[in-house]
């Protein structure tokens, strides 16, 4: 059984001219970002991120699952790519990879509270770092 176009004249869609594809499995999503890094090889991918390069390549060639893989290694090759220039979250790499996305990192969150800290009036800063103080139950220092 062929698969192809179902109409003479149709085209198939190819992932690479979808700028934004979806539902990319790991093996996919790794080919594509491998590809927007340039001249990078798999290869240097698992040396830099302290994946050794015969897993790497066997959940690019999917001969091994993914579903099991451990999230840090996923966050370390997604903190390569990035430092290579290449855009893509943790998320993509943990539904690429079939595991749950896990919440917001600590870098996000304290991203995110310093951005309201910023928003509020001096006094309710004051009043949250003294809040913060009271939950930690260290002595309060003078704001």
């Amino acid at each position: 059984m062929t698969t192809g176009p179902s109409n003479p004249g149709d085209h198939p869609v190819r992932a690479a001219e979808d700028p934004a594809p979806t539902g990319e499995d790991l093996a996919a999503l790794l080919a594509r970002l491998l590809e927007e890094a340039g001249d990078r090889s798999q290869k240097e991918l698992a040396e830099a991120a302290g994946v050794k390069y015969p897993t790497l390549n066997a959940w690019m060639n999917r001969t091994r699952g993914t579903s099991r893989i451990n999230p840090d290694d996923l966050r370390a090759i997604g903190n390569v790519l990035r430092q290579w220039g290449v855009e893509v979250t943790p998320r993509q790499l943990m539904e690429a990879s079939g595991r749950p996305v896990p919440g917001p990192t600590d870098e996000e969150r304290e991203r995110r509270l310093l951005e309201i800290y910023r928003l509020l009036p001096r006094r309710a800063q004051r009043t949250l770092i003294e809040t913060a103080e009271v939950m930690l139950g260290a002595p309060r220092a003078s704001v």
